[in-house]
């Protein structure tokens, strides 16, 4: 059984100069991925302010709830509330969403983050989904890592399968190895990096650190952000979507990954 999945950054469905409105062409160009499985972050759950001030162009529903339309299920995480709204991080599905939990994970109150954990019904097994946007300071950054690591390991069994992503925040690709160490999952790019390092080393120059995928600014992606961690799945397919309509849409670029369960 095959699995399409993406995760995406939207930016709160807003450009990133005067907040105009993109959600209706986002929601145009996710559909147009036909994905099973989409792990979002800064999804805004509800902006008055946008709301009065775009009017026609502003959704009724909450982003998470206009973009599942009538084909996906949706999940939403409230993280970061102030006086005209939320945002947090969401889960739409094609398949039954079981059940949802969101741990509050923030480090300090000026930057409220957390990971939202839902069960996907797929018609094979049960999926746990780690929807996660991890802080602004390496420190925070490492605190949440595990507290990830703690709530994966409390609520999924060692042999059922996992998908973690989202946006790390992870510049400096430090925490990759704790995940994968402790809780046995794969990159969804690793495999692409093996290759690669295994000539490296049959030219004697050495095994390099496998790294994650350039996924930020969308425009011209240099930082690796964004990453998909995957545990009791064979890794089919993997890119970062560049170019229009992704550049126009959100500050990060998507990635997608075709997975199969073993």
């Amino acid at each position: 059984m095959k699995l399409r999945i993406a995760t995406y950054n939207i930016h709160k469905g807003v450009t990133s100069f005067r907040s105009m409105p993109r959600i209706h062409a986002l929601k145009q160009a996710l559909s147009s991925l036909s994905p099973d499985i989409l792990f979002l972050q800064e999804v805004q759950g509800r902006h008055d302010r946008h709301a009065v001030r775009h009017n026609h162009l502003w959704p009724e529903q909450a982003q998470h709830e206009f973009l599942a339309g009538d084909s996906h299920h949706s999940a939403y995480g409230m993280n970061a509330v102030y006086d005209h709204g939320h945002h947090g991080n969401a889960l739409l599905s094609g398949f039954p969403i079981g059940s949802m939990h969101n741990h509050d994970v923030s480090d300090h109150i000026f930057e409220q983050r957390g990971i939202l954990h839902c069960v996907v019904q797929t018609p094979k097994a049960e999926v746990h989904c780690y929807v996660v946007h991890l802080g602004l300071f390496a420190g925070g950054r490492r605190r949440q890592t595990a507290s990830l690591i703690e709530a994966v390991r409390a609520s999924a069994k060692h042999d059922e399968p996992v998908i973690i992503a989202g946006d790390f925040n992870d510049w400096g690709n430090h925490l990759g190895d704790d995940l994968r160490n402790q809780l046995g999952v794969r990159e969804v790019f690793d495999d692409q990096h093996v290759a690669g390092d295994g000539l490296l080393h049959q030219l004697g120059i050495g095994k390099q650190k496998i790294k994650p995928a350039r996924t930020f600014p969308a425009a011209l992606p240099w930082l690796r952000l964004d990453r998909i961690y995957v545990r009791g799945f064979n890794i089919h397919e993997a890119e970062v979507l560049q170019g229009a309509p992704w550049t126009k849409l959100s500050d990060h670029a998507p990635i997608l990954a075709t997975l199969e369960l073993h």
